[in-house]
Order: structure tokens, then C-alpha cells, then sequence
């Protein structure tokens, strides 16, 4: 299931988060960082998709 979380986290960055963690702080800070740039966003729900 992580792979496919990884798959969509790379096309839609918050919607990999939203589907590990649901709308918490993490996915708010996932759209503020993906607004100031894809990468930031990108790198942010990778981690938090291989820390739980």
C-alpha cells in the first residue's frame, strides 16, 4: 500500500499525505509547502509516507 501512497504522493503530494495521515497538521503543511514549490511538498510527503 506505501507504493501506491509514494505513486500519488509523486503526481498530487498532498494526497499521498491525506491518505497516510488524514487532514492533520501534515497535510496542511504539505499544501503550504507544495504551493511554494512541488519539491519541497514532495520531499515532505515522501518522509512522512516511510516514517509511519
Amino acid at each position: 500500500m506505501d507504493i501506491i501512497r509514494i505513486i500519488l504522493s509523486v503526481l498530487l503530494p498532498p494526497l499521498g499525505v491525506f491518505l497516510q495521515v488524514g487532514l492533520g497538521l501534515h497535510f496542511w503543511l504539505n499544501i503550504l509547502l507544495t504551493l511554494l514549490g512541488y519539491f519541497p511538498g514532495l520531499i515532505h510527503a515522501i518522509y512522512i509516507i516511510a516514517k509511519k
